[in-house]
Formats: structure tokens, sequence, C-alpha cells
């Protein structure tokens, strides 16, 4: 299986700079594998094909605003810092550009002393482990000062940082937006559960490793990149109690299908556990939670275009891909949304 199998052609005036005002009204194609029918909706029309015993599944993480931008100790050179993995309390993994700029002992100041981070050794790949220093709570200062890390496919700066953020989010981990539960809104999740639906929350964060392209030819010699997650006793019993009822399970994204696939056993049971993730989806995967899919449209030669073909088929998907780019439709994080059934 070749990577440049999941290539296709997008026009760059296709990929969103920036989220419609109203977070519902992205558009929504409705993809039915089975028949290869394909739909053209609005996203407030996903409760059309919802049903009472249904079990919608979100990701509830909460993308940090993890840019720091700061001068290095003693030369004032600018340096741009982006939070990747807590390593400890205060210890955080990190990229730093310029990486010359920041070698071990090296103090960086953010926001005029108001924080200030000691570079203690480089790791694999060459990012940065660093120890921060602060007066107050963190997650605050970090809220003041930091930019959210948008990718690198949008270059307009966005002034509102609570639109890369989904309505549910609650947990500080990501580095980047479980992008599909942004076209959710408040009165639409009250829409759902009024309707018998019920939701259940997952938490995996999204690392950077999300946006790395597939830089190996054969499929299988790609090497996933390792994210946290956590399914709580609780919600494991909502969703499991749904699929013992005959519901079926709609993962918003395809980080709650990582997650969901990562905990199920094989007798389809959905397990309470935490731990680390790498697990890799791509055509001949057979799914063992999920039955239905909602998720944006994805860069081409992605894992997650992979994960997605191997829920629809890889042909279905790129024929689905080709038509929503004739439809004009908007891709990547702040575009468009697709519903796979």
């Amino acid at each position: 299986m070749k990577t440049s199998d999941f290539n296709y052609e997008l026009p760059e005036e296709l990929i969103a700079q920036e989220p419609l005002e109203d977070r519902a009204s992205s558009r929504l194609l409705v993809l039915h594998k089975d028949t290869g029918e394909r739909e053209h909706k609005h996203f407030w029309e996903i409760r059309d094909y919802l049903r009472a015993g249904d079990c919608l599944v979100i990701n509830d993480t909460r993308v940090l605003p993890a840019r720091l931008f700061g001068e290095r100790a003693g030369t004032g050179a600018v340096i741009e810092v982006l939070l990747l993995v807590r390593r400890e309390l205060d210890v955080w993994e990190v990229l730093v550009r310029p990486g010359r700029k920041a070698r071990p002992g090296d103090r960086i100041s953010f926001g005029g002393g108001r924080l200030t981070a000691e570079v203690l050794t480089i790791v694999e790949g060459g990012n940065r482990l660093v120890r921060f220093h602060y007066d107050g709570v963190f997650e605050a200062i970090l809220d003041e000062l930091g930019e959210m890390p948008l990718p690198p496919y949008i270059t307009h700066k966005l002034e509102d940082k609570t639109r890369y953020q989904t309505v549910y989010a609650a947990h500080d981990g990501s580095a980047a937006a479980p992008t599909a539960g942004l076209h959710f809104t408040p009165e639409l999740l009250k829409e759902i559960e009024e309707m018998g639906v019920k939701i259940a929350h997952v938490t995996l964060h999204v690392g950077l490793g999300t946006f790395r392209p597939v830089k190996v030819d054969d499929v299988l010699d790609h090497e996933m990149h390792s994210e946290y997650y956590v399914v709580e006793e609780e919600q494991a019993a909502i969703m499991n109690e749904a699929k013992r009822n005959g519901g079926r399970i709609f993962a918003v994204g395809t980080t709650s299908t990582r997650t969901l696939e990562s905990v199920t056993d094989e007798n389809g049971v959905i397990q309470a556990k935490s731990g680390w993730t790498k697990i890799f989806i791509y055509p001949g995967y057979a799914f063992k939670a999920v039955d239905c899919l909602i998720t944006n449209f994805h860069l081409p030669e992605s894992t997650l275009i992979m994960l997605v073909s191997a829920l629809a088929g890889k042909e279905l998907v790129m024929e689905t891909y080709a038509e929503a780019v004739r439809e004009r439709y908007r891709f990547f994080s702040f575009g468009d949304a697709m519903l796979i059934l």
C-alpha cells in the first residue's frame, strides 16, 4: 500500500483560513459507505442521521495556547517555544526555533520575565526539555502570554482563541484541536441529547504529530506518534450500554476513533483505562468499536485520510474527496465536515 495512493489535488483557495461565525452552519458531506451514496447538507442537520439509543463520543481535550515568543537571556535573541508534552509538573518537552539559540543552561524570558524557562537538555529529534519558573498559576499565565498553535496551512491570525476550542473542551493538554468537534454548539448538543442520544466523553491530547506528513513510500513503514488518552469508568459504561442495546457509536473525529479503538477488546467491550497510544489505522483494519464517523477533510497522504479510508474504503473516500473539491467544500481545521455512515 503506497502513501501516494492517498494523494489528491486541492486548490489552495479551498483551505479554510478562518472559522465560520456560526459553528453549525458548516457544510456536511454525508457518505453512506455501504452504497456509496453521497448527500450534501449543513452540519446542523447531523441530528437527522442520529437516533435514540445511539452514542455520540466526543474528545473533551482542551488546546493549550502553547506557542510562546520570548527572549534569550544575555543576547535578547527572539526565540519561539512550542509546548509539546508535560514531562513533570513544570518540565515540558518543547520545540524551539531557532534551536541553535537554546542550548542546555540557557534561559528564556517571556512577558518581561513573568515566565522564564531554563533549557535542561536536548532530547531525541532535537526537541528540548525545559523547566518553567513563575509566580502564580501556570495555565493562567499561559492563557495570557501564549498563542494558539495553529497548523502551518492557516496563515491568518486567529483573533478569538475560543474558536480553536470545542465548546466542551475541559482538560488541558493538546497542541492541536480535535477539529471535527468545532462544529458543535451547546444548542445542537442539547437537541441531540433530547432525541435520546447518549453523549460520552473521552480525552486524547492531540500532539503536533497529527500534522506530520507520512515520509515513507510504503504505508506500513510509517511510525505513528504517541498520544495520551483517558477513558473513565462512567463513560465506558455509557458507551457499552449503548452498544448492548443496539445503538451505534458515532465517533466525533479521528482522535475519538483512535482512543476507542485503542481501549476496545476483541469482544467489542470498551475498557476504562488511560495510557499512550500509537495505534495506526489504515485500510484493512477491522473496527472494534466505531460504527460511524464525524470528521473534517484531511491533508493528502496523511495518516488521518488513511484512517477515514479504513472505515469507508480507499476508492470511495478518494472519489468523495474529489467530489468535495468539485463542490467547493472548505478543507482542513476550520473547514467543512463529513459524516460516514
